[in-house]
């Protein structure tokens, strides 16, 4: 449940009374207009309505520069209606792209995080430490921008999908580079002759299994999940089972020292995690029905929809087919 705020012309009520009815939203009331002629509207509206009546909302005030829309949290609402029990939580469209949005600014904290986070599992790479290589996957903020991505796709937005290609680029890229150059100066051991005797976190990173795959596709569902059903909060574990930054940092610190096949298996266990996370998402996103507002918007989102599903799909296959063969050829 959640309470829905608008600042609006007091000319409005009529209208906004009309909505609230038609949606039968749990409770509505109105204070009394400001000296510019506005009046704050509050709705207190269910899970299950708040999408229709925020649809509804924004066709009333879509080209207008004096309303106001905010969608605030509602910790308890007394007394419980019947209706609300057995409801699950669930986010607007409008919602999550506010929280997926976060994952691709690419600031000052962007760019700090995947530093440190980068040296972090590059540390407990080298030094054989799971908790290390975990508490940096924790920290690393390379999930959001490849969450959006699947979004913004799904909802035709260029301009989101842009952001996330570039945010995307951009992380994995400073991981790479400074992974690199730790590879140069600090130069991995994996052991001599046939036995690799380094570190086996490292070793890891450089396998790809139908296991990983899954792991993959599993962990950009349930992060999609989490964020579609309002618990956010669990994206810190999606963020520990998905392994983004360990194969990067691999890859980088491996062919810094060197070690070039070793360093093209994590980049194929890295290719293959973006690519089952992204289709993951894109599969729940489009299963719990998040799609544009308008016909028209929604027409244009159905092509690009077509075409990044099929494109991921394919690729997904293809590095499926790369994985097998690989396999064999180990055997």
């Amino acid at each position: 449940m959640r309470l829905i705020e608008i600042v609006a012309d007091a000319g409005h009520t009529d209208t906004l009374s009309g909505i609230a009815d038609q949606h039968r939203v749990a409770d509505f009331w109105w204070g009394s207009p400001a000296e510019d002629g506005r009046r704050s509207f509050r709705m207190l509206v269910s899970d299950r309505d708040r999408q229709p009546v925020m649809d509804a909302l924004q066709s009333l005030f879509g080209s207008s520069d004096n309303a106001r829309i905010l969608v605030l949290p509602v910790d308890a609402s007394l007394p419980r209606g019947p209706e609300e029990a057995g409801q699950s939580a669930a986010s607007t469209r409008e919602e999550l792209y506010n929280e997926i949005e976060k994952g691709v600014r690419m600031d000052s904290d962007f760019f700090l995080l995947t530093l440190l986070s980068t040296i972090v599992a590059a540390i407990g790479l080298i030094e054989d430490s799971v908790a290390v290589v975990i508490g940096a996957m924790v920290i690393a903020p390379l999930l959001g921008p490849h969450i959006a991505l699947a979004f913004g796709s799904t909802l035709g937005d260029g301009k989101l999908v842009l952001r996330a290609l570039r945010a995307s680029f951009s992380g994995i890229g400073l991981a790479f580079l400074l992974s690199f150059g730790l590879g140069v100066v600090w130069p991995v051991d994996l052991g001599r002759g046939e036995m690799l005797l380094g570190s086996r976190e490292l070793l890891a990173r450089t396998e790809v299994g139908l296991d990983g795959m899954v792991l993959a596709l599993a962990s950009g569902a349930a992060a999609v999940l989490s964020l579609t059903t309002g618990l956010s909060s669990t994206l810190v574990g999606v963020m520990v089972a998905v392994a983004l930054l360990p194969p990067t940092a691999t890859m980088g610190m491996l062919l810094g020292a060197g070690h070039i096949e070793l360093a093209g298996g994590a980049l194929l266990l890295l290719a293959v995690n973006i690519v089952s996370v992204i289709t993951a998402a894109k599969l729940v996103f489009m299963a719990k029905g998040v799609k544009p507002r308008t016909w028209l918007e929604r027409h244009k989102a159905r092509q690009s929809t077509l075409t990044a599903g099929l494109f991921w799909a394919a690729l997904l296959l293809v590095l499926l087919v790369v994985v097998y063969v690989k396999r064999q050829l180990v055997l």
